[in-house]
């Protein structure tokens, strides 16, 4: 929660509260990945959604969440786009009218970590902006 809402603070958006009904669906959904421990979307209901795979352990939240924010540098604001890189990861951390979030990290079979994070409402609306 930290990470999100100490960037969610930087540009100016209402923090998140922890849903404990999103954290149960990110498990449910965490559990389905643990034979292959593959990026692949939840059919989401409503929800929008960051993952996170890591090569073994010592991954924690943090250094999650982290690695998302980190995402900023290719976001330009002027434009409304990522510059070249992946940065939507970042933008549902804080997007401006998502109120809560549930996440959950499970290991995988192969001993990998994988991560889920629900967002309600989602955010990554086509041409909107984040805030």
């Amino acid at each position: 929660m930290d990470g999100h809402n100490s960037a969610r603070e930087i540009v100016g958006v209402p923090p998140l509260e922890y849903e404990p009904l999103l954290a149960r669906y990110a498990r449910v959904y965490s559990n389905e990945r643990r034979q292959d421990c593959k990026l692949i979307h939840s059919p989401g209901y409503g929800f929008g959604e960051n993952l996170f795979w890591g090569q073994g352990l010592g991954w924690s939240a943090k250094n999650v969440v982290d690695a998302w924010v980190n995402e900023k540098k290719w976001y330009n604001y002027e434009n409304n786009t990522c510059l070249g890189k992946e940065c939507t990861h970042y933008t549902q951390v804080i997007w401006r009218t998502t109120e809560r979030i549930g996440c959950a990290q499970i290991l995988c079979n192969n001993g990998d970590t994988f991560i889920t994070c629900e967002y309600y409402p989602p955010g990554n609306y086509i041409r909107a902006r984040p805030y």
